[in-house]
């Protein structure tokens, strides 16, 4: 199967899942705030899909996950339906933090930023 089809359906994926989780009741992922869905990879024969996902708040991170995992039925029915698949992929979330360490290395890139600032210009101080 062509790459730039999976890629394609895993956007959709990624763009319809995110759709269906905030419309979630469960407490575990509706009540923690933001949840984000950062990446879809799903197999060639469109039986699995990895759902990497990432929660604002790490300490809920786990719960959501349950949340998210006891819910994969039922997103899983209303992604048949949107997508109008063959076969539609079963669910698998996967905790994600590849967000917050993005901004740990800006953080630490400002931070050289600014003593590099420091050092050429020590009149400014």
């Amino acid at each position: 199967m062509s790459s730039n089809r999976i890629n394609r359906i895993n956007d959709e994926i990624q763009r319809e899942l995110a759709s269906q989780i905030r419309g979630l009741k469960d407490p575990r992922v509706s009540g923690t705030g933001m949840v984000s869905i950062t990446r879809v990879d799903t197999t060639n024969d469109l039986r699995y899909a990895k759902v990497y996902v990432s929660v604002l708040d790490k300490s809920r991170e786990s719960d959501v996950l349950k949340g998210l995992k006891s819910a994969s039925g039922f997103l899983r029915r209303k992604l048949g339906h949107a997508l109008q698949l063959r076969y539609t992929p079963e669910l698998q979330f996967i905790g994600d933090d590849s967000i917050q360490h993005g901004a740990h290395i800006l953080e630490l890139l400002r931070q050289e930023e600014a003593k590099d600032t420091a050092r050429n210009h020590p009149e400014e101080e």
